[in-house]
């Protein structure tokens, strides 16, 4: 597994924006989405092309283009939500899959609840996305329900990252690549990313 922090100027900005207490729900989700498109440049640094012959104004070139089956991105439920139109602005034709995991709250073992993957998911490189991983369990989840159904081509977005969870996917998972703005220094008692953002899916969503 290798694991990379995106360490460009504009994500260490928008970064710092992000963990700010004040920044409002609308702010946060601007700066998800932002860091987001950032993140995925780079994740998808990587597909292979495909020389393909196109016409031009002056004649026939040859250029190339994505081959194969595109990305299936997947949002783990619900924060990751807030993630997937950062994607899209890069990949508008990837298709959309969805994961339901949650962390219970007094073990924080992941609870599946809810899958959604397209047919052809097994031909398609998954870019599974969730803002924090913190102990991991919930993106290990996910990466189980996605190799269940045979895909076996999966990178990983996030936001912040705990070593803990880095830790965790690359002991389970050491074939899911994982981007990410930044390494965060530790978990607190509770399973919180510290420093971290606070709550991601509570501030995207203006629960909090």
């Amino acid at each position: 597994m290798s694991f990379t922090v995106v360490n460009h100027p504009l994500i260490r900005h928008k970064l710092a924006l992000l963990r700010r207490e004040a920044t409002s729900t609308l702010q946060f989700r601007q700066l998800t989405q932002e860091i987001t498109t950032l993140l995925t440049y780079e994740a998808t640094r990587d597909l292979p092309l495909e020389q393909r012959t196109i016409q031009t104004w002056q004649g026939p070139v040859e250029a190339e283009r994505i081959s194969g089956k595109k990305i299936s991105v997947v949002p783990i439920l619900r924060a990751g939500l807030g993630m997937l139109d950062g994607v899209l602005a890069l990949i508008p034709s990837a298709r959309v899959n969805v994961v339901g995991v949650y962390r219970n709250e007094n073990t924080l073992k992941p609870i599946e609840y809810y899958k959604k993957f397209n047919r052809d998911i097994k031909i398609r490189k998954a870019l599974l996305i969730d803002p924090m991983l913190a102990t991991g369990g919930s993106m290990a989840a996910a990466i189980e329900m996605l190799k269940s159904e045979n895909c076996d081509s999966i990178v990983a977005i996030c936001i912040v990252a705990a070593p803990e969870g880095v830790q965790k996917i690359e002991d389970l998972h050491p074939d899911v690549n994982i981007y990410s703005a930044a390494l965060d220094e530790r978990l607190n008692d509770n399973g919180y990313i510290i420093p971290g953002l606070g709550d991601a899916g509570d501030r995207l969503f203006g629960t909090k």
